[in-house]
């Protein structure tokens, strides 16, 4: 790879607030090093196992990789997956291990399957009590990558993910292992199917009556169709521009479709940096690669392109977990300056194989660190320097090379310069009120509905919401409130049966709105939607106090929401609902997660079982 000169100026934005995030992180960030280089002078831990420990290390292996092992010759690569064959996106991992194994053989090293992670797809769970599940799981998947890498019989790892919970939670488990140098490793998207557009329409016609089951499953079967990520813009494709921007991918490796040799060859190239990354001058810990800056150049990469809403607690639990403390108004401040560059579904029409084509990640990289909105000065997976992720790679005569990525877009209505933007901020923004904070994302809202302010009509169930909307009490002007669905309340589900209903009655002429303490994640559209409230209405938050017919008044242009009653009235008023019963939450094995969901805290501190966590976000409550 060769590497460009360093950009302009940083943003003075950009500057401040990644100081202020490493001064609130300053003590919480030097212990975590502190420990990552207790760990890393401990050498090779398994070099001081007593004999019986070493032997069960490579009992299962066999020939000279058992020999290397046993001798202490030659580093040790972990493997951590989330291969299963049910999940397209997670099926192309069937082959990798091997692969991964060849190619660290083929430089000194020896490779071994650590460990297995879950992967749930919320596509599958949407709407069904599984969901329920979903993003426990992130930290459930953490938990796993730290059982795989417990055994301390490895010298690096490569970590296999792609979607939602899975990318994120495999990154905070190795964190924990910080001094093992990591290298994540996507699948890549699935073709291109039916048009996101025509998607969207059939799931409309549905939500009206107009489309028949046998229509909206044909419709859903063409967009979803074989191995390799869902194409729209959701969380999953939102994590790997995310990591990429971070230097943990290899520079280009995102949006490489799965079944191609380009693929195969820089999933053997990241088991062969793997190794180069755990020996002498060339050792890169993970836990210098995921610092201040990456967190910051994360977000950046998330606001510019309108990625997924779920990252504004991901990404907070991701940097706590590398003893940085992110907070939602640094994410507001960042999203102030950086401009909107993309448009893909759902806040376009294009998909991300589109995106891909018309420049992708390079590009992106290479006009945010041209207009100062990235820092160039970072450590990654390929050494020093984020201009190296200008370059995308491609096979030259069966051998992998980089070469510069495209310096223009290639299709400028799928992606724009910073200089020429679709907009000039980044669409993600935080509302406060007397209702608590949340999160809206506009990057796909028309102007026009950034603000609503209309009576609300109170719900606790999606399909409380959809038999009120089929009865026809909804056709008006409202605020939906849907409460009872935080963290604490049964794990934040995702909420993505309000949408077409809602876009029903957008199209009908109404002002509409929603209110939420749960997830709409990266799909959420063109409803404006305050997602994520916090305090939850299950902790006492004043959600739980709002009533039908009061007036709720969202602003997303001056980042306020409201509820249109006094403070006396509102805090006097008694909690008429509640989240469902220890009793109750039960089936599809929730009762397993009990644990997690006494513990969870709050969406704007990452929604994370994980601290800390201070004692206020604790009300007590009833359904424990």
């Amino acid at each position: 790879m060769t590497r460009r000169p360093t950009m302009s100026e940083l943003h003075p934005v950009l500057t401040e607030v990644t100081r202020r995030i490493a001064a609130r992180s300053a003590d919480t960030r030097r212990v975590y090093l502190e420990r990552v280089a207790a760990a890393a002078q401990d050498g090779t831990s398994r070099s001081g196992f007593a004999c019986s420990n070493l032997a069960h290390g490579f009992a299962g292996i066999t020939g000279g990789d058992k020999a290397a092992l046993r001798a202490l010759r030659k580093s040790n690569v972990a493997i951590v997956s989330s291969y299963n064959d049910m999940l397209s996106a997670h099926q192309p991992f069937q082959e990798y291990p091997a692969w991964i194994k060849d190619s660290v053989r083929s430089v000194g090293g020896v490779s071994q399957f650590a460990g297995g992670v879950p992967a749930m797809c919320d596509g599958i769970t949407q709407g069904r009590d599984g969901m329920e599940l979903s993003l426990f799981s992130r930290d459930v998947i953490a938990m796993s990558t730290g059982v795989a890498l417990s055994h301390e019989m490895f010298d690096a790892a490569v970590l296999l993910g792609v979607c939602d919970k899975i990318v994120p939670g495999l990154l905070i488990g190795a964190l924990s292992f910080g001094h093992l140098p990591s290298i994540l490793v996507p699948a890549g998207p699935m073709a291109s199917g039916l048009s996101n557009k025509e998607k969207a329409r059939v799931r409309q016609l549905y939500a009206e009556g107009k489309a028949s089951r046998e229509d909206l499953l044909e419709a859903e079967a063409a967009s979803y169709h074989s191995p390799g990520t869902c194409t729209f813009y959701g969380t999953a494709n939102s994590n790997q521009m995310v990591v990429e921007v971070m230097g943990l991918h290899l520079p280009g490796a995102s949006f490489v479709p799965p079944g191609t040799g380009l693929r195969k060859a820089l999933t053997e190239y990241a088991g062969r940096r793997a190794v180069e990354m755990a020996r002498g001058s060339d050792y890169t810990p993970i836990a210098h690669i995921v610092d201040e800056k990456a967190v910051v150049n994360g977000v950046v990469a998330l606001l510019a392109t309108g990625g997924s809403t779920n990252h504004t607690m991901h990404l907070v639990a991701i940097a706590a977990a590398a003893g940085i403390e992110l907070s939602w108004d640094d994410l507001n401040d960042l999203s102030s300056i950086v401009p909107l560059i993309a448009r893909v579904y759902p806040n376009g029409s294009a998909d991300i194989n589109h995106f891909q084509a018309a420049g992708g990640v390079q590009f992106v990289v290479g006009t945010l660190l041209d207009a100062g909105l990235l820092h160039a000065d970072v450590n990654t997976v390929v050494g020093h320097g984020l201009d190296r992720y200008r370059q995308e790679p491609m096979l030259l005569d069966g051998s992998l090379v980089w070469v510069d990525g495209p310096g223009r877009s290639l299709d400028l209505d799928v992606l724009r310069p910073a200089s020429d933007p679709f907009a000039s901020d980044g669409g993600l923004r935080m509302l406060s009120g007397n209702l608590g904070r949340s999160v809206i994302k506009v990057s796909a809202v028309a102007a026009e509905n950034h603000v609503v302010e209309a009576p609300a009509r109170v719900f606790t169930t999606q399909e409380a919401f959809q038999e009120a909307f089929k009865a026809g009490e909804l056709d008006r002007d409202v605020v939906v409130v849907v409460r009872q669905q935080g963290p604490q309340a049964n794990g934040m589900p995702e909420l993505h049966k309000l949408t077409p209903p809602l876009g029903v009655l957008m199209d009908r002429g109404y002002k509409v709105a929603l209110v939420t303490d749960g997830r709409m994640s990266g799909a959420s559209g063109k409803i404006p939607a305050a997602i994520q409230l916090t305090p939850e209405a299950a902790v006492g938050g004043p959600l739980g106090r709002v009533r039908d017919g009061d007036v709720v008044r969202l602003d997303a242009t001056a980042g306020t929401l409201e509820v249109h009653v006094s403070a006396e009235e509102l805090a006097s008023r008694p909690l008429v609902d509640f989240p469902p019963t220890g009793r109750e939450w039960v089936g599809t094995g929730r009762e397993l997660f009990a644990a997690l969901r006494r513990t969870v805290g709050p969406a704007d501190r990452g929604a994370t079982v994980f601290g800390p966590i201070t004692a206020d976000h604790f009300a007590p409550v009833t359904h424990l």
